[in-house]
């Protein structure tokens, strides 16, 4: 009789708690963080957008170029600044994604990516002897870390630019101040790097689109290639068709290979990475685009974890997919 009553207790109880889980509304945050507009979606009973933000402008304060009192702008101009511990999880982990991909991924491209004009404005597309004396301060071996959280640099003019992780990571630290307060659903997408969680407010999987790589540089066609299940994964996309520009009948794009100290030209148009965490998506999404499919596939042989939807022109001009066999049953609409 006992063991049938607890058994009704724990039915009861259940039933309590899934029918308080969808009476919880959905709250969604948006605005502008990065230069770029932030959509965060969560399950809760209060809204948290104060908190939101203040980690958000954290990480702005930390790794953002453009913040003239940020801990990167202070390297970047050499001052005697001990960086926070955003600022060195960013570094470390940019480390060892340069490490894994040879280089492809590099934070310290940002003179090149300065003189191409996507920093700043530039009309005049640099001269071979400009880019061959920036690339003598290019390159993730120049810089490290010291014990006292200080970067050491092999040359002072050397500038850091974590543009291509920042967004990622901005994600990644939303995540954990929802995971922080118990939230199970929950989205989160800035400049269109996502980590999701759980369910949507339709109680069903989070759905992402990958846009389609076409000539829309103002972003306004947004048409989708196709859309994946994220669910409990985080995504990153990188690609030539959302900055770029016409010179000389040649197309370039705002990804620069640090090796060469020109903007990449090849077949590869979009590479989409799911991973555990979005600072190692975005990473590696800007990675592809640099190396190229053929090597991209390479790395993603000794990265089972990863998983990768790559958009590339064939040889007749035409757009093709290739992915990782991984990420088949996470394709909604092929």
């Amino acid at each position: 009789m006992l063991q049938g009553a607890f058994l009704l207790f724990l039915i009861v109880g259940t039933i309590l708690i899934i029918r308080q889980q969808h009476s919880m509304p959905y709250h969604n945050d948006q605005g502008l963080i990065f230069g770029t507009h932030y959509s965060i979606t969560y399950q809760y009973d209060q809204n948290l957008k104060e908190e939101i933000e203040s980690v958000l402008h954290q990480v702005d304060n930390s790794l953002s170029t453009f913040n003239k009192k940020s801990v990167i702008t202070k390297v970047n101009n050499n001052e005697d600044a001990v960086t926070d511990q955003m600022f060195q999880d960013v570094f470390n982990l940019a480390m060892k994604v340069s490490k894994e991909t040879d280089g492809a991924f590099d934070i310290t491209v940002a003179p090149l990516v300065n003189v191409w004009g996507f920093g700043f404005k530039n009309d005049q597309t640099p001269s071979t002897h400009v880019i061959d004396s920036l690339r003598a301060l290019v390159g993730y071996s120049k810089v490290s870390l010291t014990n006292d959280g200080k970067v050491k640099k092999a040359d002072p003019r050397i500038m850091l630019d974590c543009s291509a992780i920042a967004k990622g990571y901005g994600c990644d630290m939303v995540a954990k101040v929802l995971k922080g307060h118990g939230i199970n659903n929950f989205m989160v997408e800035i400049g269109g790097e996502v980590v999701a969680q759980g369910v949507s407010d339709k109680r069903l999987p989070w759905r992402i689109g990958v846009t389609k790589p076409t000539d829309d540089s103002l972003n306004v066609k947004n048409e989708l290639q196709t859309i994946l299940n994220v669910t409990n994964r985080s995504m990153a996309t990188s690609g030539n068709y959302r900055n770029f520009y016409y010179k000389g009948g040649k197309k370039y794009a705002h990804t620069i290979d640090p090796a060469s100290g020109y903007p990449v030209q090849h077949s590869l148009l979009s590479a989409t990475v799911l991973a555990d965490d979005c600072a190692t998506a975005d990473a590696y999404a800007t990675s592809f685009m640099v190396m190229g499919m053929e090597k991209a596939k390479t790395v993603l042989e000794k990265h089972k974890e990863l998983m990768a939807y790559f958009i590339y022109s064939d040889a007749k001009g035409n757009l093709a997919v290739w992915f990782s066999e991984s990420l088949r049953d996470k394709i909604l609409d092929e």
